[in-house]
């Protein structure tokens, strides 16, 4: 489908609807999973974020502006591989293509595993060398991040990310509606979920062999130049090669099950925590202006970065 996309339209327009695509992928995932559990907290739900805390509406406008910046650069990489199939310069097909359903499940795993592991690989170097840390420090301004961070990222940062959606094609034959779907769903929701700021009951983040959302969230409040700390995605093995992992035991581990286990994250700290309004964003004056209304003057602004997970 993608393929025949990409013939009819060219590189321009498809890539225009790619980068719409995306921009309607991160409204509907990112979106509702924020309107349900920043705009509607529980205590409940409160019991597992990650970050005690809930950012401002000026800081969740900061993230969504520089997510939608990154959109062009992140859907450049894929627009050129499918109009790299009709050039005849790529090995990627559409249907079967000839191939049977057991290399299509073969390729797939090549996609999750060598992208897993090239994600690993240059988010290090973008904490590891000067250069990349100018393009990448931008994203740790989100210290407490929400659904909104998962690519709110510079353009180099993103362009460096979508780089194995061009890379693929060009060195192995696969099925790039297979490749697409891969990466839109199941590499996006999981980033919808790394960001999400709240842990899941499973995994949890003791898990021996997934990162979870509590592994990422250390990541933004304690990853710096020079001080790499679980720069992986879905698998802490390359981490764990690495020595690049957050360990701490029980007595001061700050993840949801420990501090429960604790007594910690009562009903009373609960109360006690500022819960921001955020209807400002859906006001087109806020997302234009970056100043609430009137009414709204009692929104906080963007905090400064402590280490969080110090």
């Amino acid at each position: 489908m993608l393929v025949e996309l990409a013939a009819q339209t060219g590189f321009f327009i498809t890539w225009i609807i790619i980068a719409a695509l995306a921009v309607l992928l991160m409204i509907i995932m990112s979106g509702l999973l924020f309107w349900r559990d920043y705009a509607n907290p529980t205590f409940e739900r409160w019991q597992r974020k990650n970050d005690p805390t809930y950012p401002s509406p000026l800081m969740v406008r900061r993230e969504a502006l520089q997510m939608l910046k990154g959109v062009l650069s992140a859907s450049f990489c894929p627009a050129l591989a499918l109009y790299l199939v009709e050039s005849g310069w790529s090995k990627a097909y559409a249907g079967l293509g000839g191939h049977s359903v057991a290399y299509l499940i073969f390729t797939f795993f090549v996609i999750w595993i060598g992208s897993d592991l090239y994600e690993w690989a240059y988010h290090r170097l973008g904490h590891t060398a000067k250069f990349w840390w100018q393009q990448h420090k931008g994203h740790h301004v989100f210290f407490n991040p929400t659904p909104f961070a998962v690519i709110a990222d510079d353009h180099a940062d993103q362009f460096l990310r979508s780089v194995p959606l061009l890379a693929i094609p060009l060195l192995m034959p696969v099925n790039m509606d297979l490749l697409f779907l891969t990466y839109g769903t199941f590499f996006y929701g999981y980033g919808v979920y790394l960001h999400w700021g709240h842990e899941a009951t499973y995994p949890d983040a003791h898990h021996p062999w997934i990162n979870t959302s509590f592994q990422h969230w250390v990541h933004h409040a304690k990853s710096r130049l020079y001080k790499p700390m679980h720069t992986g995605f879905f698998f802490k093995l390359w981490d764990q090669l690495a020595g690049s992992v957050y360990e701490a035991p029980p007595e001061t581990c700050l993840c949801a099950r420990c501090s429960l286990a604790r007594g910690e994250r009562t009903r009373a700290e609960f109360d006690a925590i500022p819960k921001p309004d955020y209807r400002p964003l859906l006001r087109p004056s806020f997302w234009l202006s970056g100043h609430p209304d009137s009414k709204d003057s009692h929104l906080p602004a963007p905090a400064a970065q402590p280490d969080r997970a110090a």
